[in-house]
């Protein structure tokens, strides 16, 4: 049976302009509430919704619902913690809401941390662990990030693993050996069977957000090197339906000739999910 085609959004801690505005038409994200290369006018209409992340959340969703997806693409979104209940009261039932973070241990004295049982209550089924801006910025080991999606998995959500090389390794000719020890780590600590609720999510460091990315050669080359370990170190049945997806820069004009390779299932998408041609990204293979 084929693999289900699997998009994902994450929001990061960016905020959007409401769709009226002109900038928000043209795709122009913002970050940690400040506007990027704004005009007089737009910082006037920035100011009115500065405080506006709720709202802005709600327009871009609502958009989402109306617009007209691939119905054979999964499709998930990953706002900011806070505003994960009200993503999913809003989403259509068929667009799953992910957490961008989870914790290893059930409960406890976790000063600022969720844990799985807290995103279960809020309806939450799935959650992205390991993506490099965590990795890098807080430090977050393999083992810790393996932990987290044993924990993760075992309290009944869906994994969106993510893994990927720096630069520097990819120069240094280290990229296999990068993931590989990524996915290693986690085969440490998940059953063969466990490995059904985990989607991965090949994204070189070097390629994220910096407007450049892996040739369809090279995602592809590994890509297929992560389906190879799947065989070798999984099973057959994890080779075969395991879904791999890639994130780094993934936007509207270069979604279609990612997702023609054999081993591109998807993709994570960051900034660009916040777009209008968000939708154009799910609708890649159509």
């Amino acid at each position: 049976m084929p693999r289900q085609f699997f998009v994902g959004g994450n929001f990061k801690m960016y905020v959007q302009h409401p769709p009226a505005t002109p900038r928000y038409l043209n795709g122009l994200p913002f970050h940690n509430g400040s506007p990027l290369d704004l005009s007089t006018q737009d910082r006037t209409i920035d100011q009115n919704y500065r405080n506006g992340v709720a709202e802005s959340i709600t327009n871009i969703v609502k958009n989402l619902n109306a617009a007209k997806l691939d119905p054979n693409t999964e499709v998930v979104i990953s706002p900011p913690t806070l505003y994960l209940t009200l993503t999913r009261s809003l989403a259509d039932p068929k667009i799953g809401v992910a957490a961008q973070n989870v914790f290893d241990k059930p409960n406890g004295a976790f000063t600022g941390e969720i844990s799985v049982e807290q995103l279960k209550d809020t309806k939450i089924d799935w959650v992205v662990i390991g993506h490099s801006e965590r990795r890098v910025i807080l430090k977050e080991t393999d083992e810790f990030i393996a932990r987290k999606v044993k924990s993760a998995i075992e309290g009944g959500l869906s994994v969106i693993f993510c893994i990927g090389e720096t630069l520097e390794e990819r120069e240094g000719g280290k990229t296999i050996e990068v993931v590989t020890r990524q996915l290693n780590a986690a085969a440490k600590e998940l059953s063969k069977e466990q490995w059904a609720k985990v989607v991965i999510a090949y994204e070189p460091v070097w390629a994220i957000g910096t407007g450049k990315v892996a040739t369809t050669e090279q995602a592809q080359e590994v890509h297929a090197a992560i389906r190879e370990w799947l065989g070798k170190t999984i099973d057959a049945q994890a080779q075969d339906n395991v879904r791999i997806i890639y994130g780094g820069s993934v936007s509207e004009k270069n979604c279609r000739e990612l997702a023609t390779q054999p081993d591109v299932d998807g993709f994570l998408v960051g900034g660009a999910s916040l777009k209008p041609a968000f939708v154009d990204i799910i609708n890649a293979r159509i």
